[in-house]
C-alpha cells in the first residue's frame, strides 16, 4: 500500500545538484500490546541528470525520515550509466527477482516511454529517449532493482572492443570507404 500523497516526483530542497524521485513509501503496521505501531520505507532514485544515478531504501517511523535515509543511501551507492546521446547505447534485460526490465535505445524526440517506477530512475540518471517493459513482478523493489541491474550491465562498443583487443569499427563490421575488395565492390 502506497502512502497517500507520497508517491511520485518530489524534488529535494538540500541537494540542488541531485534530482531526488520518490519511487513509493510503504507504511508498515506491528501489533503490541497497547495497538498497532506504524513505521514506513521509502524507495528514492537519486540522480544528477547526467549519466550518475543511485537508488536507497530507507526506514524510519517517520515518512519524512525514511526520505532522508533512502536519499543517503541512494547517494552513496550512485553508479554511472553509459549513454549514446540522449538515450542508452543498446538494448538490455535486467532481472531481479521475479520483476524482469526491458530497457532498449529510441530515436531522438521519443521520450521515456516506461512506468512510473523505471521512468523515475531513467529521469534521474538523464535519459531522455527510451523504449521499456515490465514483466512479471509488480513490486517496485522488484522493478527499480532490475532497472538498476539492467543500467548496471550497460556497455559502450569501445570497452568491450577493447576487451576484445579490436577497434570499433572491427567489432561493429563497418568497413573505410576507402577499402576496396578484391572483386572492386565495398
Amino acid at each position: 500500500m502506497a502512502y497517500p500523497g507520497m508517491r511520485g516526483r518530489m524534488q529535494s530542497q538540500q541537494d540542488s545538484e541531485f534530482i531526488e524521485r520518490v519511487i513509493h513509501v510503504n507504511r508498515v503496521a506491528k501489533v503490541v500490546k497497547g495497538g498497532r505501531r506504524f513505521s514506513f520505507n521509502a524507495i528514492v532514485a537519486l540522480g544528477d541528470g547526467k549519466r550518475r544515478v543511485g537508488v536507497g531504501l530507507g526506514k524510519a517511523n517517520e515518512v519524512s525520515d525514511a526520505i532522508r535515509k533512502a536519499g543517503e543511501a541512494a547517494k552513496k551507492g550512485m553508479f554511472t550509466v553509459p549513454l549514446k546521446r540522449a538515450t542508452i547505447p543498446h538494448q538490455v534485460e535486467g532481472h531481479f527477482g521475479a520483476g524482469v526490465v526491458i530497457l532498449k535505445p529510441a530515436t531522438p524526440g521519443t521520450g521515456v516511454i516506461a512506468g512510473g517506477t523505471v521512468r523515475a530512475v531513467l529521469e534521474a540518471a538523464g535519459i531522455h529517449d527510451v523504449l521499456t517493459k515490465s514483466l512479471g513482478s509488480g513490486n517496485p523493489h522488484n522493478v527499480v532493482k532490475a532497472t538498476v541491474q539492467g543500467l548496471q550491465s550497460l556497455r559502450h562498443a569501445s570497452d568491450v572492443a577493447a576487451t576484445r583487443g579490436k577497434t570499433v569499427d572491427e567489432l561493429l563490421g563497418i568497413r573505410r570507404k576507402n577499402a576496396v575488395q578484391g572483386d572492386g565492390t565495398r
